[in-house]
Order: C-alpha cells, then structure tokens, then sequence
C-alpha cells in the first residue's frame, strides 16, 4: 500500500527504476547528530589540551617522580634506584647537566674526564661507585682531597640532578637491582 503525502517530492533522477524522496530528516535525528559534533569536538579538546590524552601508566609514572621530587625537596635521602630512575628522564639530566656546567667542570672538566677533580666516566670510584655514595659525596664533600661541600649550597634536589647527570654520562654504573 503507497500513500504519497501532497508536500512528498520526488527527485528527478531514478536508480534502477527506483525513485527517491526529498524529505527532510527528522528534528530528533538532527538534534542528535549536531549533539555528537559537539560532544566530540569537546571530547577532543578536553583530552588533546590537557594531560588526560596519555595512557594511565604514563600518568601513574609522572606521579611517582612527582612524589619522588617531593620527598628529595623534604630533606629525604634518595635510593639508588630512584637517582638511577632519574638518569634515565631527559629532563632531569638537562637540569643535572646545568648544575654541573656552572659548578663542576672547573674541576672534573667539561667530559667528566676529570683534571683538578676526579674522571667520573670510570669504574674507578674513592668514595664508592653507587648512586647514594655520589650523592653523599656531592652532599658532604671530601676536605681532604679539596671537593666542597655542596649540600647547603645545591640542596637535595639539584644534588641528585647532578648524581643523575654523572649516572647517564657513565656507562659502568649498573643499574641497582630492585628490592
């Protein structure tokens, strides 16, 4: 049974001897296909403007160096495997390598290979060769061998983005084994 309704226009082309109306959609259809549109258009704003757009684990990480910075700005003592975890962020060795161009080259030269000051690119290590033992180095200094104390002057922060420099530019430090 075919009702045809006075304001139901035909186009002038046909398919196949099909013919097609030129009706206009539904009010409700449009409505939820312009919603759509705008809902994604903010959807992608939201994630691709702000820091939302990254995988959980990626957040999760950013959070943990977070909390670690934290605890390195409280006073607290890094691990070895948090001084080596910053060795591997490029940011914090750019820091570490800044600190390191303004306080240390004079002494342990602009490649670590050392001349007034010990080579930091060896396996050859006075004061001990992990991690926490270049920190404590860096923190307290050796008066007898001329390094100063640089703890009151860096602070722990940028003491352990100068230990996460000297760890990236140093291949024979291993990394610590988790416990």
């Amino acid at each position: 049974m075919k009702t045809n309704h006075p304001d139901d226009e035909l186009r002038h082309h046909s398919y196949d001897g099909i013919q097609e109306y030129d009706k206009r959609l539904p009010n409700w259809w449009l409505f939820t296909l312009y919603g759509a549109i705008i809902f994604a258009a903010g959807y992608w704003a939201y994630y691709h403007w702000t820091d939302h757009m990254q995988p959980g684990y990626v957040r999760v990480e950013r959070k943990l160096e977070e909390f670690q910075r934290n605890a390195l700005n409280s006073g607290a003592a890094p691990t070895d495997s948090q001084l080596y975890s910053m060795s591997t962020d490029p940011a914090v060795v750019s820091a570490g390598e800044k600190i390191y161009r303004t306080n240390c080259v004079a002494c342990h030269g602009a490649d670590l290979k050392g001349g007034i000051g010990q080579n930091l690119t060896d396996n050859v290590w006075i004061h001990g060769g992990l991690p926490t033992n270049l920190y404590t180095t860096i923190s307290v200094g050796v008066a007898d061998k001329g390094m100063p104390t640089w703890g009151p002057v860096l602070g722990p922060a940028r003491i352990a983005d100068v230990v996460a420099f000297v760890i990236s530019k140093n291949p024979t430090i291993e990394k610590p084994e988790a416990k």
